[in-house]
């Protein structure tokens, strides 16, 4: 089974991943939620804020308004802690069933940083080698979660002044930095750091093509985000060839599932119905099975005897089992 679908090179069922970072105050969930707003082509009802700040978010349940000051309610949920990888993939993929096109997320900083987060992982297991070995998995699964499901993200990521320790007797000042992945930022479709309560932004990573819309990569530039320039990115993303509306959904959500391996593809194929199935021409594309299939085999790979192995831990150990397999 092949593994790629190779066609001619097309913008096409582009999906971006923007990320806003800055301290508190900088102006980031105001400049998301605009952003995502435009990006929705104006339709607030596909937009989705994922609320990791302990209701925070419902503050900013009236700020979509029209010209005619209509209020324009979008979709919120809050998530709370534990702030695992697993807990963001789980909530991601509740807002794509739900319809959301543009989801807000803020903040990722505590699937990093936060009670259950990543950090924590790899503090679980202070007394052992398997801490990043535990929580790097857990993290590049959710990474891929937010880079191929059926949405547009756009991600507010806590900011605040670091320090490099690896010499105790000479710490270095390394300024205000996103509290996140080191790569994080540029893992991004642009990325940025916002200051003054909106009114400027530092651009961290930005493609030619949205340089109009952000700024140039390096660049510090003044003026808000708005809706508007929300819709300058539906207008560029729309721009690209014309796709299948039902058959890239059907697509995108397969993929979310793929690393589950084959039997949740199966799953995920079977609830999607007959006329998306037809839409994908009645069989799940064979790079996304062999997508599935190589995260099975890599899991049998990691644990000789994969399954079977965790079932017999389970039968003689109970569910406390793969925790200290």
């Amino acid at each position: 089974m092949s593994v790629l679908n190779i066609r001619q090179a097309e913008r096409a069922g582009a999906r971006l991943v923007i990320g806003i970072a800055g301290v508190s105050g900088s102006g980031k969930t105001y400049t998301a939620l605009q952003l995502a707003w435009g990006l929705a082509n104006g339709d607030a009802s596909k937009v989705g804020l994922l609320d990791t700040e302990n209701r925070r978010g419902s503050l900013y349940a009236d700020i979509l308004k029209d010209k005619k000051g209509n209020v324009h309610k979008f979709l919120i949920g809050d998530l709370d802690a534990p702030f695992s990888p697993q807990r963001y993939i789980d909530a991601i993929l509740e807002f794509q069933k739900a319809g959301v096109e543009v989801l807000v997320i803020d903040s990722v900083s505590h699937e990093w940083n936060g009670l259950g987060g990543v950090l924590d992982i790899v503090d679980g297991h202070a007394k052992s080698i398997h801490g990043w070995k535990a929580a790097k998995p857990e993290h590049k699964r959710f990474m891929n979660t937010m880079l191929q499901c059926d949405m547009h993200i756009i991600v507010c990521i806590r900011a605040t002044n670091k320090t490099d320790w690896k010499d105790p007797k000479n710490p270095k000042p390394l300024g205000i930095m996103p509290i996140q992945q080191e790569e994080f930022m540029f893992e991004m479709t642009a990325s940025m750091m916002m200051w003054d309560g909106g009114k400027q932004r530092e651009i961290m990573k930005c493609p030619a093509d949205l340089v109009p819309i952000f700024g140039q990569t390096g660049e510090f530039v003044e003026g808000y985000l708005t809706a508007r320039n929300g819709l300058e990115l539906r207008k560029w993303v729309d721009g690209g060839t014309p796709l299948d509306g039902k058959a890239e959904h059907a697509r995108n959500t397969l993929r979310t599932h793929a690393e589950g391996g084959v039997a949740a593809l199966n799953d995920a194929w079977a609830s999607l119905g007959k006329d998306a199935q037809d839409a994908l021409g009645g069989a799940i594309p064979h790079e996304i099975m062999a997508s599935a299939e190589e995260f099975d085999r890599q899991r049998v790979a990691v644990q000789p005897g994969g399954e079977e192995l965790a079932d017999l831990n389970n039968q003689v150990l109970g569910d406390g089992a793969q925790a200290t397999a």
